[in-house]
Order: C-alpha cells, then structure tokens, then sequence
C-alpha cells in the first residue's frame, strides 16, 4: 500500500512517499509569500502530483497549527499569514479522490513513532517535541487522542511559576533567561562552562516537573521527546530525573520510560501514520 505524507512547516512543504512501510522518496519546494492562501495550496497539490500517478491509497498532512481534525480545516498557520482557515481535507478529497487526514504536527510525531519509531510497542504514549515551544501528542489505548478541538496534550499551556510550563519547557527558556539559544548554550555546556552547565541542569528540573504532569494526567507507558532541545538530552537528563524522583507513586517512577527519538523524516512518516490511525474509524 502507497501513502503520502506531506509535512507542511513554516519554510517549507515536503512530501514523501511510504510504500509498505518504508520511505521511499522524499521532495519538498519553499513556501511562498504570498496574500493568497490558494497559492500555498496549489504548491502543494502539484507536489502531491508528482507522486499520485502510480496510484496511493490516501494523504496524511501534518500542520504547525490549529486543526478541525474531523472536517480537515487548518487554522492560523502562524508562518504562513494567509491560512486562516483552510479547508485542506475537501480541497484534496476532490482534486485526488483519496481519504485525506490533517492534524497539527504535534500528533504527527507522536503517531510517527507509535508507527514507525519507538512507540511501537506501547498502547500509550506521549510524545514531547521541544524546540522553540512544547508541543505534545498522546496515543490512548492505541489511537491518536486529539480531544475535541485538537487541544488535548497542550501542556505547554498550562501555568508553572510565573508563567507557563513552554516557557520553562522548550528553547525559550534559553533565549528568554540566557539570552541565546539552546545549541550555543549547548556547545557551551560540552565545553565546561558554568553558566551553560547550570542552564541545562535547571532547564531539566523543569522538564521533569511537566513530565509529572503528563504522568498524572495519563500514565504512559512511554514518553517520547523530539525537537532541536531533545539532542542535548546528555546535558538534562540527570536533573530531569531527579526532579521526578519524587513523583507519589513510587511504582510509576519504576516504570517510567523516557527515550529520545531517532526515527528520521518522522514528520512525514507521522502524517502517513494519519491514514493508519484513521482506518481504526
């Protein structure tokens, strides 16, 4: 079976080919500036093209954005001002006759890596992506949850200290207290220094305090990080732990697996997986 998975990011459109499981192919083209969002949309559909003459059994996109996931509406794609609200899902049922599937990237990666990465095993799953905010997917009893809004799993959200958990979470936490970013602070901490050291040890004492959010609040068997931040994990892991080293139920803590993910192009292989979730319908 031939799927498509399009990762729709804030610079550019990539799209590839999983065939049988596997990535075959992949191409991607700039997004345009442009006023009309059907400009945007037509980039896309003639990517797509490229690929569709062979014939495919569906098309899982994945959108830095808000999502109707039922009725394939996009909204407020934040680098691309002309998407307000598009309706992806019709605009490509009609044009390739194939189910279409459309969810924020977040989901995208978490039901990339119960498909493809180290999720597989696991009947439920977290999936961080920690970059320049925190972004989160869940897996419940082996099916993406996206809530009724697509807003579940919106950790980043929710307030911690004087602000909110992304602050603390994800890259502007360096920006905003250390006044660069995260890869530099990186470089830095390899190197010894002391202020990056201490930067990535605070930064893990916070991450494990929304860690013990996400285990309150649904008790994965796995939790999965992603995104620029989650290559540094040598430089937070030890903190992280030790933040969650007080979690209530000792039992949990036991069982607790937090793993980096290695799964390559998981953008694109996690908007295919759409399709798979989907077929559970």
């Amino acid at each position: 079976m031939k799927l498509l998975g399009v990762d729709l990011g804030g610079t550019n459109i990539r799209v590839g080919l999983v065939d049988d499981g596997s990535l075959v192919k992949v191409e991607s083209v700039p997004v345009v500036k442009t006023d009309n969002a059907l400009d945007v949309v037509g980039d896309i559909s003639s990517l797509i093209e490229r690929f569709a003459a062979g014939g495919i059994a569906g098309i899982g996109i994945g959108v830095p954005s808000v999502v109707d996931v039922e009725r394939g509406i996009v909204f407020d794609v934040q680098n691309i001002p002309s998407w307000k609200e598009v309706h992806l899902k019709e605009i490509l049922e009609k044009r390739f006759r194939v189910r279409v599937y459309v969810n924020n990237d977040a989901n995208c990666f978490v039901i990339g890596e119960k498909y493809f990465g180290k999720g597989r095993p696991y009947k439920n799953i977290a999936g961080l992506i920690i970059g320049t905010g925190l972004g989160a997917g869940l897996v419940i009893n082996d099916r993406l949850y996206c809530g009724k809004n697509c807003g579940a799993g919106e950790f980043g959200s929710i307030a911690y200290k004087d602000r909110n958990y992304e602050y603390y979470c994800s890259g502007q936490f360096f920006v905003n207290e250390y006044h660069t970013n995260g890869e530099e602070l990186s470089r830095r901490a390899k190197l010894g220094e002391t202020e990056a050291v201490d930067a990535f040890s605070t930064f893990g004492a916070n991450l494990g305090e929304a860690i013990k959010l996400i285990m309150y609040s649904i008790d994965p068997g796995i939790i999965i990080l992603g995104g620029s931040v989650s290559k540094s994990f040598d430089l937070f892991e030890k903190e992280m732990y030790h933040s969650i080293s007080n979690f209530v139920y000792r039992k949990s803590i036991e069982n607790l697996i937090i793993e980096v993910s290695e799964t390559e192009n998981v953008a694109i292989l996690g908007a295919a997986a759409l399709y798979y979730d989907g077929a559970h319908e």
